[in-house]
């Protein structure tokens, strides 16, 4: 991890983990009437430390009162409104003016433009301002409601602020209406007894587990879903090591959007249950827990356990995907903090093929790789661990080798040289291609990764076209292509294995920590000491031969040192293609099995 801690240092690499909250843009046009926040549950808050005031108590048509909403500790989202003080369930009277564009915006609510204002992000704040503008149709007594959202689970709905009235008329004397929401949402949940077990994959229930065939009631690495019909629903169970949350989502297709989700997060000393939409590659919004029943969980040893069953068919609520067909399914788990889920830190499990969910009982493979990320990290591996260095010692020590012998009237050196730069340039072509076919555009998530391959295309493809236009030997000029075909291949092989230490923990290409680092450290000073030996042997070699006088040396003799000495090479290579091998097919092997 040191190693690749030095590359990301240098190069800048980071990936910013965007928590996830329904409506945290402050959007909360749904809201309007029971100004309550879309969030899945509610913990006891203790006394509020908020407060909302005005400048005026008596108003006329047409005047600008100013309303302040603030607190001794910063709050992230908020929502005010003025009613009619003699009926709260009335519609939001008046209209808002912004003060600072930046925290607060205007909502549409009942119908009736900025009628209502909240926050733009849930970025912390200490004071908010706005003015209220009094419309010509103002009822006598008009009270503010706020709602402020501390945390995600933490916030008071719908309090009752000042009253403020008409000029001669009576202040009441007691509200009307006053809804606070301080309790915690009511839970069905039961504590589990047990850990789930994988006993009946296959036989009474389908089961999608990573890594594959693991036991969660053995295996303390083990993602694992199951479900299976029971009458006229289906009993689900979600397993895995996070401390923040677990959660599956049935999809359509491959791509995250439009898919039926249901979430298991940890909150402090229990297991929330609910179930939530996904509209597109944004946080989930959350949903009614009213259709999910027989709700348990379980928190061990950094273990998030829990089950429930839901009914294969669900009338009036086109969020909830009927189970009697197929689907993909989506296994994903990440950080939580309030009980808002964080952007899974890792690219979901996805089943390799649609699963019809209450057909007979099967167990299922998955992938937390698309098959085109695999292909890119497999070319890029392939170009840039063994083509490319395989290609680059034989041009630099081996072109005395052969001295004599030809390939299609070529020097063996240059011939076999060609071939695997040709190579590497095609295959580093068409691996750069895939990730763009993948994500449809560029990817905002990868950090400096795509940056470094687009530059090592660009060099790669600078080289093709250098040795197209290169001098003939022993022109005045060939010095300067030796010096940039040199400069541009070593900036190139730098490059792309800066690029092979990032890419290896993109959440598309996720290899096992830290061995993926070790086999690309192994790999680098595999190549460094082969190359050293190589030099050594040169040196020698040039050494020996200035130290023997000519008259000394006899032509048998020379010609045998020179036979040993070309053998020596051949022994170095040859070890070095199977060390190379070897490395690269260990990687291999781990991108496959992602």
């Amino acid at each position: 991890m040191a190693f690749k801690s030095v590359f990301l240092m240098v190069f800048g690499s980071a990936l910013f983990m965007e928590p996830i909250s329904s409506y945290s843009n402050g959007h909360v046009t749904k809201s309007c009437r029971s100004m309550k926040p879309g969030h899945k549950h509610h913990t006891v808050p203790p006394a509020m430390p908020y407060s909302l005031t005005v400048d005026k108590n008596i108003f006329k048509e047409g005047d600008q009162i100013k309303v302040t909403l603030s607190g001794t500790s910063s709050f992230e989202g908020f929502l005010i409104q003025a009613r009619d003080a003699s009926d709260l369930s009335s519609d939001a009277t008046g209209s808002f003016t912004l003060v600072n564009p930046a925290i607060s915006q205007r909502l549409t609510c009942d119908g009736t433009e900025g009628s209502a204002v909240s926050h733009t992000s849930k970025s912390g704040k200490i004071k908010v301002e706005v003015i209220w503008n009094v419309p010509a149709s103002a009822p006598s007594s008009v009270q503010f409601l706020f709602t402020v959202v501390q945390y995600y689970d933490t916030f008071w709905v719908k309090e009752p602020g000042p009253i403020i009235t008409q000029v001669n008329v009576t202040y009441p004397t007691q509200l009307t209406s006053k809804t606070v929401t301080t309790e915690k949402t009511a839970t069905s949940n039961s504590i589990l007894k047990e850990p789930f077990s994988a006993q009946g994959c296959g036989t009474s229930k389908s089961c999608l587990q990573d890594p594959t065939g693991c036991d969660p009631k053995k295996d303390t690495k083990c993602f694992f879903l199951s479900f299976t019909k029971e009458d006229t629903s289906a009993l689900f169970e979600m397993s895995g090591p996070t401390e923040g949350y677990v959660a599956f989502a049935l999809s359509h297709d491959k791509w995250m959007g439009n898919d039926d989700a249901y979430i298991c997060i940890r909150d402090e000393d229990y297991i929330d249950i609910s179930a939530a939409s996904i509209a597109g590659r944004t946080h989930p919004i959350m949903a009614s827990q009213d259709h999910l029943t027989d709700k348990s969980w379980r928190y061990s040893d950094g273990i998030i356990q829990c089950t429930f069953k839901r009914d294969i068919k669900i009338i009036f609520d086109n969020d909830r995907f009927p189970l009697d067909r197929s689907y993909f399914l989506f296994f994903a788990d990440g950080q939580a903090e309030h009980g808002s889920v964080h952007r899974h830190q890792r690219q979901p499990l996805i089943s390799s093929e649609k699963k019809f969910i209450i057909g007979p009982p099967e167990k299922l493979s998955g992938s937390r790789s698309p098959l085109l990320i695999k292909l890119h990290g497999a070319f890029m591996l392939i170009a840039w661990i063994t083509t490319v260095s395989i290609g680059v010692i034989i041009a630099r020590f081996f072109k005395p080798v052969w001295p004599e012998s030809r390939i299609l009237g070529e020097k063996v050196w240059f011939q076999v040289h060609r071939i695997l730069m040709l190579s590497t340039v095609l295959l580093t072509a068409v691996a750069f291609v895939l990730p763009f076919l993948y994500r449809g555009g560029w990817s905002k998530r990868a950090g400096v990764h795509p940056y470094l391959g687009c530059t090592v295309m660009s060099l790669a493809v600078l080289q093709i076209i250098m040795a197209i236009l290169r001098p003939p030997p022993n022109t005045q000029r060939r010095f300067i292509f030796n010096w940039a075909h040199w400069g541009t291949g070593t900036a190139a092989r730098i490059i792309a294995v800066a690029a092979m230490f990032l890419g290896t923990d993109l959440q598309a290409l996720d290899l096992p920590d830290p061995w993926d680092t070790i086999a690309l450290a192994g790999f680098v000073v595999w190549h460094i000491l082969t190359e050293v030996v190589l030099e050594l042997h040169n040196f020698l070699i040039l050494r020996n031969a200035k130290s023997i006088s000519e008259d000394n040396v006899k032509i048998i003799q020379s010609s045998h040192d020179e036979t040993q000495g070309h053998c020596f090479k051949k022994v170095v290579l040859a070890v070095y293609v199977i060390g190379n091998a070897a490395c690269l097919f260990a990687l291999l092997v781990a991108v496959y099995n992602i």
